[in-house]
């Protein structure tokens, strides 16, 4: 499913990781940084979104765990993409 809004290239990333994690571990440029621990005071922000979401982090678990979050507040069209790596290997594959 994640795979048709990847390749329809309509999507819009956010990455969950603290900013440190970005210089350690890589970044997409098009992607926008919202930490875990600001995306409920940031969720109208997230939610306002048009299309699309793909949210991510390192492995998984906290993209999860925002998307739980903003899903409660309503939010129809978000995906967890995983980890960056296994996210960045799956849009390099299209």
């Amino acid at each position: 499913m994640i795979e048709e809004v990847l390749k329809s290239g309509n999507y819009t990333l956010i990455d969950v990781r603290e900013p440190m994690e970005l210089e350690m571990d890589g970044e997409f440029d098009n992607a926008i940084n919202i930490p875990l621990g600001e995306v409920d005071e940031r969720k109208e922000e997230i939610l306002s979104i048009d299309g699309p979401v793909v949210l991510f982090c390192k492995s998984g678990n906290r993209s999860g765990k925002a998307l739980e979050l903003l899903e409660a507040n309503g939010m129809k069209n978000g995906y967890n993409g995983g980890g960056f790596a296994q996210l960045k290997e799956k849009i390099e594959n299209i």
